[in-house]
């Protein structure tokens, strides 16, 4: 039985004790970043936070203050942190719009933090991540296209293809990854000033997403049972997409 046990380690099929799973979480102080770690602590993993704004979130979390802005910076940041079981990238914001009104610096600015921070932390810790590790990337309904935000819609389709390319290099290591892709949801972005020009609108069922219902299927794709899933773009819109 040890010698399965220890194969099945290796292939990601044998999950860590509850108690010893670590999981480094952006953009934790607020929204759907938030939500996931309050859920993750919830279901018994330990949490380091990185966000702008200093969190608190109770036993098993600490708070580390980051730049995602600066992606050279957290290098430095995460240094003393030990390996992790989970990354998830939840930090972002949005700038919104039309074409002839377009800012080159938002683009830049969203780019920065949405796929720049995350390749960095990426790879930062995921070389140390051991067998049945997970990598989850926050994206967007909007990766596909919508009006008024192109370039919000860029750099999430970004996330796409950098999260399937690391998937397919991280398979053999048996560490999965994947993008949620929420839709309009009732978190503190839909009330900055930055995307005033395209306001959200009610999807098809009649109200905005939940973030706990993100955080739910992020746990899901983050416990036990999410080994046999990588790749894969998840979109939890509330119909929107119809």
């Amino acid at each position: 039985m040890g010698l399965r046990r220890d194969r099945d380690a290796r292939r990601g099929l044998v999950s860590s004790p509850q108690a010893e799973r670590h999981a480094v979480v952006t953009g934790c102080s607020s929204g759907i970043g938030k939500a996931i770690a309050e859920r993750l602590l919830a279901d018994g993993w330990t949490v380091t936070g990185l966000s702008r704004s200093e969190t608190s979130l109770g036993p098993g979390f600490r708070w580390l203050r980051a730049d995602l802005s600066d992606p050279a910076s957290l290098a430095e940041t995460v240094a003393g942190v030990s390996p992790v079981d989970a990354l998830v990238h939840a930090a972002g914001f949005q700038r919104t719009a039309v074409l002839g009104d377009l800012d080159p610096e938002a683009l830049a600015g969203m780019f920065t933090v949405h796929v720049a921070a995350a390749s960095a932390l990426a790879n930062i810790v995921v070389p140390r991540m051991p067998a049945g590790g997970r990598v989850l990337l926050i994206g967007s309904r909007t990766s596909t296209g919508s009006p008024g935000k192109s370039q919000y819609a860029a750099t999430k389709a970004a996330l796409l293809g950098m999260g399937r390319t690391w998937a397919q290099e991280l398979a053999p290591r048996g560490i999965t990854v994947n993008v949620l892709s929420p839709g309009p949801t009732d978190t503190p972005m839909l009330d900055d000033p930055g995307r005033s020009a395209t306001p959200p609108k009610l999807p098809a069922l009649g109200r905005l997403v939940d973030p706990e219902d993100v955080a739910a299927l992020a746990g899901f794709l983050l416990g036990p049972h999410g080994k046999s899933i990588t790749g894969q773009n998840y979109v939890i819109c509330g119909g929107a997409s119809l």
